[in-house]
């Protein structure tokens, strides 16, 4: 398997590092800053003697990674906690490097990977990892990584897990821990439906008629005509995930899905997608949907939402109408309109709304480094694995113990305005250490006491963990095959999604768009590969259809 990729990916790679290398995409560089003394004669963090790890070799690593947030930057080294406790603990001296992750992410790490600057371990998405393994860029991560070095990694990413994760035939990438939660949720406006006589939707018929009503019926009960069901945000390409029919019909993920263990799917270009188009278009019709659904951007949708010009939209993240969200869409419409009420809901309880959280982007060590220094590799492993420990998890994820939370057995209590002062104001610079510490405490049996969250706080995260996720195909990750361009394949399919919509007005020519794109676009033969790469971690799948 692997010489066949090789053969077709090397034609068009050979000159990718090298073409890249002009970028010159700027990077945030976390070594400014004083560096605590190696000999330092305790740790200044936890107070106690030096350990063993103290009297190693001293060590310089270069770590190149991503951070979630483009402001999130690493105060003076005096004030960085976690920097300390890293360097004083493992006797090193740690360089970060981090950018959010992108195309000028990419090229600067290719700009890296290209010079003498090599970073000793890095983080990228999954198709460049595969580049970089067959160009024979990445380390074997067999003498490292392992249950035996880093036992913490393994109480996050399962054996099983990373086997399937594997590509080309060899152990030189592992992802990340990530978190298996999933926190996208619709969200209704309650007091629209007390005004109507109407219970919370638990059908997609059921859906249907509520947003007719509070289109229709003045839900908000200002005499005016200003009100629609539903929007959503496709930022001029295609039809947004937020519409419930595409997981009213089984495709309910943006990627791939396993409708059973035997058929993939990629639910984007679905034999379905025809019967969902004329069912989105159905809501059209009747008037239903915010007219402006196509051209919204970002959390345009959102934002009519916070205005009380809509009655329905989804949300994806666990605060999204907390009362303890500043942000909110809760606390951003009851500002304008008191008596607003959001709630969670999932219209259609008896289908999965979502993938639950899979493995993502990996990361990889420089096979340069692992061959002429292979000490730097195993220091970086413990280090890890440390972040992914119960006492690097609290530090990169909350701070200090006594300082910005408190413990009483497994309870631990955020001082979350302590954390403002220290943290946020201070450019979020946790935000640089939590790429290794996902946002599950409940796999190291912590459970985290966050004061601000009122009471309805909590009933919305006790809701959404009630929902169905799918799991098929756990632990998988796939990748393009080399010469197949996604993003134009993606171009026209979203073409032909808007053709169907707005010309069509019809999703009859489904079948003959969706050959075109399969054939003249090469959709078939790339997700063909997805189900070679499913079928080499270790699943029954039939071949695409």
């Amino acid at each position: 398997m692997k010489s066949r990729w090789k053969s077709m990916l090397l034609a068009g790679m050979t000159l990718a590092l090298l073409l890249s290398a002009c970028s010159n995409a700027p990077a945030n560089n976390g070594s400014e800053g004083g560096t605590p003394s190696a000999s330092a004669p305790a740790n200044k963090t936890t107070g106690e003697e030096p350990s063993s790890e103290d009297k190693k070799e001293h060590l310089t690593l270069e770590w190149f990674t991503f951070v979630k947030q483009a402001t999130s930057n690493l105060p003076d080294a005096s004030e960085d906690f976690v920097k300390q406790a890293i360097e004083e603990k493992f006797n090193v001296t740690l360089n970060m490097t981090y950018m959010p992750a992108g195309a000028d992410y990419k090229n600067r790490l290719n700009l890296l990977l290209a010079g003498k600057d090599v970073p000793d371990m890095f983080y990228i998405d999954g198709r460049t990892s595969l580049e970089y393994i067959i160009q024979g860029l990445t380390a074997d991560m067999t003498p490292f990584v392992s249950p035996e070095t880093m036992p913490n990694y393994f109480k996050w990413v399962t054996q099983e897990e990373l086997n399937r994760y594997q590509v080309e035939g060899v152990f030189e990438r592992a992802p990340i821990p990530f978190s298996r939660k999933v926190y996208r949720s619709y969200y209704i406006r309650q007091d629209w439906l007390d005004n109507l006589g109407l219970d919370v939707p638990t059908s997609y018929e059921e859906l249907t008629s509520v947003l007719k009503a509070f289109t229709t019926d003045d839900p908000d009960r200002n005499n005016k005509n200003d009100t629609y069901g539903f929007s959503a945000s496709s930022g001029g390409t295609g039809l947004p995930y937020d519409f419930p029919q595409w997981y009213n019909n089984g495709l309910f993920h943006g990627s791939f899905v396993g409708k059973d263990d035997q058929v993939f799917h990629d639910n984007a270009s679905d034999p379905l997608v025809g019967k969902i188009v004329d069912e989105v278009l159905e809501w059209i019709d009747a008037g239903i949907v915010d007219p402006d659904w196509f051209l919204n951007k970002g959390l345009a949708n959102v934002d009519k939402a916070a205005q009380g010009k809509v009655g329905v939209v989804v949300g994806n993240t666990r605060d999204f109408a907390f009362d303890s969200n500043a942000n909110s869409l809760q606390v951003r419409t009851k500002s304008v309109i008191p008596e607003a009420e959001w709630v969670p809901f999932n219209p259609i309880p008896d289908k999965p709304m979502w993938r639950e959280g899979a493995p993502g982007s990996p990361f990889l060590f420089s096979k340069t480094v692992a061959d002429n220094e292979p000490e730097k590799i195993k220091r970086t492993v413990e280090i890890l694995d440390w972040l992914a420990s119960e006492e690097g998890f609290l530090m990169a994820q909350y701070g200090l113990e006594g300082k910005h939370y408190t413990r009483d057995g497994n309870k631990i209590t955020l001082n979350q305005e302590a954390y403002q002062k220290d943290v946020m104001d201070k450019g979020n610079f946790l935000d640089v250490y939590q790429f290794f510490t996902a946002g599950d405490p409940e796999v190291l049996g912590l459970e985290i006491i966050e004061p601000s969250m009122s009471d309805r706080d909590r009933e919305i995260v006790a809701t959404i963990a009630s929902y169905l996720h799918d799991n098929h195909y756990k632990g998988v990750n796939v990748s393009p095959p080399a010469g197949f361009n996604l993003a134009d394949f993606r171009a026209k399919m979203y073409e032909y999604q808007q053709k169907m919509i707005f010309d069509d007005k019809s999703g009859s020519n489904w079948p003959q768009y969706r050959k075109e794109i399969m054939t003249t676009y090469g959709g078939h033969e790339n997700f063909q590969g997805y189900v070679e790469q499913i079928r080499a971690a270790g699943y029954e799948v039939k071949d695409f259809e």
